[in-house]
């Protein structure tokens, strides 16, 4: 995934001006093929804290401000997220504002809010303090958010890198270069992939620096803006961050308990007949074949329909893979993992395993071997072919990287199509494997990290070797139904 950093000059006051920059600064994030656009403090209003005291009225806003549909809009069109940042009003009455972040998904909905925990003393005659840690996990990532002052404690990044966070987004305005440089020393002390957007032009505390970037975990720069007060106009700084992505082989996956359901395998073949299974994987596998291939768990199953009814007129999905068994599943890690000690005589074991997993989930919690996963591709409504960047199951090294569902040298075509793809499935309750844009799953471990969800209720099957248990129709036993899981799918998702 591609990350960005929007640095702009804010109109101060002008909460609609800024909300149409910001938009369209989303729409040309999403060109240069970033995930993700962070803008600076309060750069809807600009940090100028004297009219915010003035008038909170007009100039806080709650996450559905009418105000800020140009920004929801522009998510949904490029399939970016945007953490933006803003005077947030509070839902008691008389209540003081916070400096708050809003992390609208690339659907455009609220995936997080989060309140600045630490205000610097200029602020907190008008904003209050927040409580809660900012955090959020999408294409596969756990994300970090911080404001400004919030940097000045070392627990901030320390607790973000304990819960699991890899990126960590830094929403200020800084007044100086050498405040900006620290970065570097905080990227490298706790190992962080860390983006700063930082305010331009003159605020409540005088100028601000500019010099928005980003840092990897060594500390590097890789990235970096103009210095302000005035900047350059309108900038964006990007850092591909696709090493931070939560693989299959990652313990935190293993960690989830299964919890079976029961839910049998359903052959999509006679229970879908109006799925197209012309790109059916053929079977060359012995005793595994096209009959056990074109099996699915009954809820999975069902997801799939309903994302197919929300794909555009003129588009289809195509499903090439579904359940396999385990000793197969057993047998593609292990052959790949061989490739790959070959090609890299020099890696350890540990190494081996971890890359992969990018490609072939680790057998003990592989999503196929569950039921719960899905290899399918789009195709136009006759069945022809659509530019999707690569075949489906070409692997890292044969595709060069371009397999991970956001990478970031695509053509405009092929990302178009991946979005397309991805806005149905996601809307539909399942999640991406993001190392792998064909591979979508539902009800596994991968799922009930990527979603927050307690545990998973499909575990390991062998075909045909039916638990007595079942779900009860339309729900699985964490309560959520295929509409239900639309909210909580913008995290990560399956394997080979």
């Amino acid at each position: 995934m591609i990350v960005a950093a929007a640095q702009f000059p804010s109109v101060p006051g002008d909460i609609a001006a800024n909300a149409t920059r910001m938009a369209g600064l989303v729409t040309e994030a999403g060109e240069h093929g970033a995930g993700v656009v962070v803008f600076s403090e309060l750069a809807l209003t600009h940090y100028d804290l004297g009219p915010i005291a003035a008038d909170p009225a007009a100039l806080t806003v709650l996450p559905d401000d009418p105000r800020l549909a140009p920004v929801r809009a522009a998510c949904r069109a490029a399939g970016v997220a945007a953490v933006v940042n803003a005077p947030g009003r509070s839902g008691a009455d008389g209540a003081k504002p916070t400096i708050a972040t809003f992390v609208y998904g690339p659907d455009g909905t609220l995936l997080t809010r989060y309140d600045k925990r630490h205000v610097a003393e200029g602020e907190s005659a008008v904003f209050a303090a927040g409580t809660a840690h900012g955090r959020f996990t999408l294409g596969g990532i756990r994300f970090a958010l911080a404001t400004c002052f919030d940097n000045s404690f070392a627990e901030v990044p320390e607790r973000a890198a304990a819960d699991g966070c890899r990126v960590y987004l830094s929403s200020a305005f800084h007044g100086d270069g050498e405040r900006v440089a620290r970065y570097a020393e905080l990227a490298r002390t706790h190992g962080l992939h860390v983006v700063l957007a930082n305010g331009i032009g003159v605020g409540s505390p005088g100028p601000g620096a500019g010099l928005s970037g980003c840092w990897l975990p060594s500390g590097e720069r890789v990235a970096a803006a103009s210095a302000g007060p005035d900047g350059e106009g309108a900038q964006l700084v990007l850092s591909d961050v696709r090493d931070a992505i939560t693989l299959m082989a990652d313990p935190a996956v293993a960690a989830v308990p299964v919890r079976e359901c029961g839910e049998p395998l359903v052959d999509v073949r006679d229970a879908a007949p109006g799925l197209s299974v012309d790109g059916l994987k053929a079977g060359a596998d012995g005793a595994a074949g096209e009959g056990a291939f074109a099996h699915l768990r009954e809820g999975v199953l069902r997801r799939l329909l309903v994302a197919q009814e929300a794909l555009p007129a003129g588009l289809r999905l195509q499903f090439v893979e579904g359940y396999r068994p385990p000793a197969l599943q057993r047998r593609y890690f292990a052959q790949y993992a061989d490739e790959l000690r070959t090609a890299h005589p020099d890696w350890d074991a540990a190494r081996i395993h971890r890359a992969a997993s990018r490609y072939v989930s680790p057998p003990e919690i592989a999503p196929h071997s569950a039921g719960g996963a899905v290899d399918l591709t789009l195709v136009t409504a006759d069945g022809d072919a659509v530019d999707m960047g690569t075949p489906i199951n070409a692997s890292p090294e044969e595709s060069g990287g371009a397999c991970y569902t956001s990478a970031p040298e695509l053509t405009p075509a092929a990302r178009a199509n991946r979005r397309i793809l991805s806005a149905a499935l996601r809307g539909a309750g399942l999640v991406n494997y993001p190392t792998e844009w064909w591979h979508w799953s539902y009800g596994d471990r991968y799922w009930a990290l990527a979603t927050g969800a307690e545990h998973a209720p499909y575990g390991p099957r062998e075909l045909g070797a039916e638990p007595a248990a079942r779900c009860s129709d339309g729900v699985t036993p964490d309560g959520v139904t295929p509409e239900g899981g639309a909210a909580a799918a913008h995290g990560a998702g399956a394997e080979r």
